[in-house]
């Protein structure tokens, strides 16, 4: 896959992109807090589309939102958008992961005319709360955002040591967690000289969501999704997602089909060779 940058209103975003010109287009959207490599592990397996991976605004090697912008999966929805129609995409399938399945949920309901196929990876709409706990949320993430003015970043000396901390966070093997860490990682300097790597995401990133939808919203999302839909899920389910709700989400699904592999929360880069086996030619469709 090679790289690619567009200039945009959310300023420049990058990513990867490989495959054939001309087959099937397929947009691919990361999880919170990586980055577009998440998906160099499955390409390798899936030759026959056109792939394009995003940074999403904030991750990787993109542009952070000014700082007077706040980060949300609709306002991101507009950025992908933006991305498609720089490709001269009219329409595209969504291949999409964790946070990214969130936003594709969302886009794929927003803009029907725009997704094709939405093929959804550990997620499916977007995390809910109750009305109930509006109040306590917004107070928690704007208190975290004023804290967060000033405050430095972590820095590593070295990739491997910044790799080695991802491994611990999210439970990765050493080979997904480099490709991530390689891509997440920007040089520091202080006092004139080299002093290693922090992170590229943006630390905006890391605070609560000031708002959430409650899940009667969410249903409502899903229940308008439009266009044939498959999702992975791994097992077992990660305790945010719990069985049930997973069910009864993708059961609101209008062409919806569900397939589940033993797995992590990142089976697609821990073993792409089974979850692009469980795509198939869904993507191509």
């Amino acid at each position: 896959m090679r790289e690619f940058a567009l200039d945009t209103a959310f300023g420049r975003l990058t990513g990867l992109r490989g495959g054939t010109a001309g087959a099937p287009r397929v947009l691919a959207l990361h999880g919170w807090l990586d980055n577009a490599a998440s998906f160099v592990p499955l390409a390798a397996h899936l030759p026959d589309m056109e792939l394009v991976a995003l940074d999403l605004p904030g991750h990787g090697a993109s542009a952070h939102l000014p700082l007077g912008a706040d980060y949300s999966l609709a306002g991101t929805v507009h950025a992908v958008l933006d991305v498609a129609d720089l490709l001269g995409w009219d329409r595209f399938a969504l291949l999409a992961h964790s946070m990214g399945a969130a936003i594709g949920s969302i886009l794929s309901a927003a803009a029907p005319e725009r997704v094709s196929r939405f093929l959804a990876i550990e997620a499916l709409g977007a995390l809910s709360d109750t009305a109930d706990h509006t109040a306590a949320r917004l107070r928690e993430s704007v208190a975290a955002r004023r804290a967060l003015v000033g405050k430095r970043l972590r820095v590593f000396p070295d990739i491997a040591t910044a790799a080695r901390a991802r491994m611990q966070a999210n439970g990765l093997s050493e080979p997904v967690a480099r490709l991530l860490v390689e891509r997440g990682l920007v040089p520091v300097n202080e006092d004139g000289g080299p002093a290693g790597f922090s992170w590229s995401t943006d630390p905006r990133l890391t605070i609560t969501t000031a708002v959430r939808m409650i899940e009667d919203q969410v249903s409502d999302l899903l229940a308008h999704i439009e266009c044939p839909t498959r999702v992975i899920y791994a097992d077992p389910p990660p305790p945010y997602f719990p069985e049930a709700l997973r069910r009864s989400r993708a059961a609101l699904l209008r062409r919806g089909e569900v397939v589940v592999l033993p797995g992590s929360h990142h089976l697609h880069m821990e073993d792409p060779a089974a979850v692009a086996a469980a795509i198939g030619d869904f993507l191509n469709g």
